[in-house]
This record gives C-alpha cells, structure tokens and sequence, in this order.
C-alpha cells in the first residue's frame, strides 16, 4: 500500500477513534467519580476500574462506529474525489434506518454529484451549440458575401461601363444583400428566443383578424408565383391566448414556405379547427401541394440552418432559419406544432393554440 494510500485510510479510521475516545474519557471520569464520592473506593481502585471501563467502552464504541460509518464515509469520500475528477457514477444505497448525520452526508453528497453532473453536461451542450452555430453561420454568411465580392469586383474590372451586364450585375449584388438582412434579422430573432430573451406578451386575439391581415399581405407574392392562396371559412369571433406579433411571424414564415417550396399553380391552404377531445384548444393547420419532405428528413427540418432543398431555398432567398424559429415560438407558448409530409405529394404544418373563451364540454 503506498503512502498516499495510507495516509487515506487512516484518515477515514481517524473518526471511529475520535469518537470512541471522547466517550471512554467521560464514561472513565463519570465512574470514577460515582466510585469515589458514591461508594467509597480508594482512588486507585476506582482508577483501575474507570480504566478498564474506559477500554472496554473504547473497543466498543469503536467497533461499533467502524461498522455502522466505514463504508458511508468511503462513499463520501469517493463522492468528492470523482467530482473533482469530473466523473460520475451511480452509487450503492450505503444510508441506515437511523439517518443519523452521516447518512445526510451521503445523501447530499450524492445530489450534489448529480447537480454537479447536470451542469457540466449543461456547459457542454452550450458549447457545443456556440461551435456549431458558429461553424453553421460561418458557412451561411460566406455564400452571400462571396457572390458580393464577385460581382463588384467583375463591375470595378470593366464590367460597369457594358450596359448589357452592369445592371444585371448589380441586381444580383442587392439580392444577396437582402438574403444576408433576413439572415441577420432571423438571427437576432432565434437568439433571442433561443437564450429566452425575447419574452411572449400573452394576450387575447381575434384569430381571423391576424390571418386576414397575413393572408392579405401574401396574396401579391402567392400570385407572382402562380400559387393560390386559401383561406377556409372559420368562427370569426374565435379569440385565442397568444403574443400576437409571435402568431403572426410563426403564421407567416409557415404560410412563405407553402408558397417557396410549392409548383406553379400550386396551392397553400390554411385551415382553422378544433378536436373533440381538446376542446380548450384551436389548430390551425397549413397545407401545401409542394415538394415535400423525406421522412428521415422531417426531424431535422425544425434545426438552424436546415434546408431540404438547398439551392431552391437560397435560390428563394431562404435563410435556413423560419421553421426554427416557428418551434421555439410554439416552446414559448406552451403549444404543439407538428409536421406531416410525403415526397411530391405536399406538406401539413399543424400549430395548437389555447382559446380564450370558455367551451361548454
């Protein structure tokens, strides 16, 4: 066994000693005085019996403390050294039926362990969230401002005085500007609700008057792109609990996609209804005649930066970023938003609200 070793263990019997100690001391003093002033004995009989007393009560109290408190402290012990080791482990249920002191040691000792654990796979989930997202805004950011640099750069090298490309040139220019503003806005956006700056301001709505207004700001969009936009008839005073501005983004970034990923003269069809088995809700459902997505693809496509089709989607000036921000609006809310989807057969995006009125069940 080597020092250190040593050095340990002794420690660890260092508590059974001290405890055994303090006890056959006053047990030793206690009947020595019992003897004396009690029963007459001399001092040195009632030395030798205290002593004896003393020795027995030592062993005793020793054994006994030894027994009941080794192992305990052997978990605590090791509690600690794993922890500033970073490592975690399952531990053995080493407590009593007394639940003295040690045992609440132990406990906390163990919760504290897992405390310590959970933050530490918290801390590592953050960073590794930070390198991937700056690994992903990287990439997104490099396209854009690449195609920027080409163009000028082809303008300044002779390109600005042929009147046949200048023009070209430069509204190729301003359209990766643009891409790289909604990049920059959906950022700012899902970093705030991503770190939960960007707090919901719940309120109650007429839900018609939000898809009206969405439905009414999109139609000259839908139309250039030879899609028809439709809105099926719903309860107009229907009120629902929600941030109105939050609703309206989520509506309209799911509302864009429809019409993105959609084929000429295709269709994008929003649908307000309820479900008899959750009345105390109001869904609202988006459905598509597009492209579609793979089925292995449907978890994914609620990540950053997550593109199905990914030169249709920066050809579209897509960012990567709408249905991502649509999940961590619904999160905020407290609500359900789904997706179901076949290749060339269209998408159904499904988002639950909490109605405001009461419903008679």
């Amino acid at each position: 066994m080597s020092k250190k070793n040593r050095k340990k263990k002794k420690g660890l019997y260092r508590f059974g000693l001290r405890i055994g100690f303090i006890t056959s001391a006053i047990s030793a003093v206690v009947l020595f005085l019992v003897m004396m002033f009690g029963y007459n004995f001399t001092p040195k009989e009632a030395g030798i019996l205290s002593l004896m007393l003393a020795g027995v009560v030592f062993l005793t109290v020793y054994a006994v403390t030894y027994y009941n408190s080794y192992k305990r402290l052997k978990t605590i012990e090791k509690l600690f050294k794993n922890i500033a080791r970073k490592r975690f482990m399952e531990y053995e249920d080493v407590t009593t039926d007394h639940h003295d002191e040690v045992d609440y040691l132990v406990k906390q000792g163990i919760k504290s362990s897992r405390t310590v654990e959970r933050e530490i796979q918290r801390l590592n989930r953050i960073e590794n969230y930070r390198k991937e997202f700056i690994g992903d805004i990287s990439h997104e950011l490099k396209t854009p401002i690449f195609a920027i640099q080409g163009f000028i750069e082809t303008l300044l090298n002779g390109a600005l005085e042929d009147e046949e490309v200048n023009r070209d040139f430069l509204k190729k220019a301003m359209r990766n500007v643009n891409r790289l503003i909604y990049l920059t806005k959906d950022l700012m956006e899902i970093s705030k609700l991503e770190t939960g700056e960007l707090k919901s301001e719940i309120e109650e709505i007429y839900l018609y008057e939000v898809l009206n207004d969405i439905i009414e700001s999109l139609n000259y969009k839908a139309e250039k792109e030879n899609i028809e936009l439709v809105i099926n008839d719903f309860d107009k005073n229907i009120q629902v609990k929600a941030d109105k501005n939050q609703v309206k983004q989520v509506l309209i970034n799911l509302i864009e996609n429809g019409i993105k990923y959609n084929v000429p003269g295709g269709k994008v069809e929003v649908t307000v209804f309820t479900k008899p088995k959750q009345p105390e809700r109001i869904f609202i459902s988006v459905k598509d005649t597009g492209i579609g997505i793979d089925e292995k693809d449907i978890p994914r496509v609620t990540e950053r930066f997550f593109r199905v089709d990914k030169s249709r989607s920066r050809e579209r000036g897509g960012t990567g970023l709408g249905l991502a921000i649509v999940k961590h609006i619904m999160e905020a809310h407290g609500e359900k938003f789904s997706i179901d989807s076949e290749p060339n057969k269209g998408s159904t995006f499904t988002i639950s609200l909490r109605r405001a009125e009461s419903v008679q069940v």
